[in-house]
């Protein structure tokens, strides 16, 4: 008997959604035509890449010329750090952010460092989330750029956006959020927020691999990271793939009904209240109990290790932070800079659930974790 395979690691990855498959298909096989073309085979690409340029802009609450398409996340991270260090370095050199920030924010912060600017990275409480005191006394007057997650891609915790982003407006200083995990399960709408920079995935929201976007509020600057022609106003070279624009642009009109999310969110609760029931006080919550995603659940099981047990769920698809070296398993760094203890923390499992999550398959993991945990003992 083949054991039903569950899929709870939608924050590391969203399968495409029909529509958005349904929406792409036509260009796969027409509409081939560069967008920046000038003739007859231009017209529907270009068409398409400005309704999808569109429909994430609706979904942000910005114009469509604050929309900058790239190859994903990453980029538009890269983008907005590099991109704002470079364009305003005779100004400034110092850029704040935290200490659980995704590689793709901590990896370019530390090239940065290596060129000369200065970085500061906050501390976070037990929850996971900023103080924003701490932000307030970390600004100097060579602070050029504030860049703090929406919310975290392995507890879930969400940032105090809106009052960081005040504080970066009563200083003048620019705010960049990488909300990879937010979009389309919370709102965020940039001009509540407050930001002057957003960055999306395409993958995490049902969307293909390989395309993103990065929202820039009009007026300001970005040192392009590639070169070359002026596709997408001069900020990101290359020709755009109105293949992949319409996946995101399809996936953002999608995203902007988040009554899925409620589903998600008591499917959830019922979980964690199931784990609780089985597993009681050798059990423990990681992250924000309500300041956080609906659909993201990281719990430590403790005095065990969370990769172990993973391996033991006959097909579960979840995740762990925590990484084994030569032996020796190391703790999550997001787990560690909330001060997590190392007995707490080896035990952590992350369980992010996603539309196609049913209260069947979470009703197996559960029974599923008893048995291997029992087996453990």
């Amino acid at each position: 008997m083949t054991t039903q395979r569950i899929y709870l690691d939608y924050n590391a990855s969203t399968p495409i959604d029909p529509a958005v498959a349904a929406a792409m298909t036509p260009f796969l096989a027409d509409h081939f035509g560069n967008p920046s073309s000038g003739h007859w085979a231009t017209a529907p690409a270009k068409a398409a890449l400005e309704k999808a340029r569109g429909q994430i802009a609706a979904l942000l609450g910005c114009a469509n010329d604050e929309v900058v398409f790239t190859s994903g996340g990453s980029e538009a991270n890269n983008l907005a750090l590099k991109g704002v260090y470079f364009a305003r370095r005779d100004s400034g050199d110092h850029i704040i952010t935290t200490r659980i920030e995704h590689p793709a924010i901590i990896e370019p912060c530390r090239f940065l460092e290596r060129l000369g600017g200065r970085i500061t990275y906050l501390p976070v409480d037990r929850f996971g989330r900023v103080d924003p005191d701490d932000l307030s006394r970390a600004i100097t007057p060579r602070t050029i750029l504030i860049s703090i997650m929406h919310a975290n891609n392995e507890v879930g915790t969400i940032q105090p956006i809106e009052e960081c982003a005040r504080i970066a407006r009563e200083h003048g200083v620019l705010f960049h959020t990488d909300a990879a995990q937010s979009v389309g399960k919370i709102a965020t709408d940039v001009n509540g927020l407050g930001v002057d920079l957003l960055s999306i995935a395409g993958h995490k929201l049902y969307a293909p691999k390989g395309v993103g976007a990065l929202f820039v509020r009009r007026g300001v600057t970005l040192e392009p990271l590639i070169h070359g022609a002026g596709h997408e106003s001069g900020r990101r070279a290359g020709t755009e793939s109105a293949l992949l624009a319409v996946g995101l642009g399809k996936a953002c009109e999608l995203a902007r009904d988040r009554s899925s999310m409620e589903r998600v969110r008591a499917l959830r609760c019922h979980f964690w209240l199931g784990l609780k029931s089985r597993f009681g006080n050798r059990i423990a919550l990681n992250g924000h109990p309500t300041h956080r995603l609906p659909n993201t659940l990281n719990v430590s099981f403790i005095g065990r290790v969370g990769s172990e047990i993973l391996q033991q769920l006959d097909g579960v698809a979840g995740s762990t932070g925590s990484a084994c070296h030569s032996g020796r398993i190391e703790l999550s760094p997001v787990l560690e800079a909330m001060s997590v203890a190392p007995e707490v923390g080896i035990g952590a499992i992350r369980f992010s659930l996603g539309r196609g999550t049913t209260r069947e398959e979470m009703d197996a993991v559960a029974e599923r974790l008893s048995s291997a945990l029992a087996a453990a003992s």
